[in-house]
């Protein structure tokens, strides 16, 4: 027997709202982003960036590589990050078609330190 549909739910509805975690290494700090970078997303992601910069790392990485869509107002919040980091380093992970290509296409990949793994945002120089 299957379950009766309830109004208003669609194939889209039972996907995870998000989530942002934020993880010390001794590089600096490592914020993951999981699920659908949307407005739902975007705010918990600028609170996350704004606590991690308080605790003034030399390295910022924002992780990409769970995200399954992204926003332009997420695209806003890696901007937003990249600005007002001071003089701490962003670098973002970003791979695969869902997330690379919209920052190519919007040339954010020019103003972005992007790297294809979070090993590679480590690492770099």
């Amino acid at each position: 027997m299957t379950e009766p549909e309830r109004p208003g739910q669609g194939p889209l509805d039972d996907e995870p709202e998000g989530s942002v975690s934020v993880d010390q290494v001794p590089e600096g700090v490592v914020l993951a982003v999981a699920g659908p970078l949307d407005l739902a997303l975007a705010a918990s992601l600028r609170r996350s960036v704004e606590r991690a910069t308080r605790l003034r790392p030399g390295l910022l990485v924002i992780d990409l590589s769970g995200v399954t869509f992204l926003a332009s107002v997420g695209m806003a919040e890696l901007v937003r990050a990249n600005r007002q980091a001071g003089e701490t380093t962003v670098r973002v992970v970003a791979s695969g078609r869902i997330v690379l290509r919209p920052l190519e296409l919007t040339r954010l990949t020019d103003e972005l330190a992007i790297h294809a793994t979070l090993a590679d945002a480590l690492a770099a120089r």
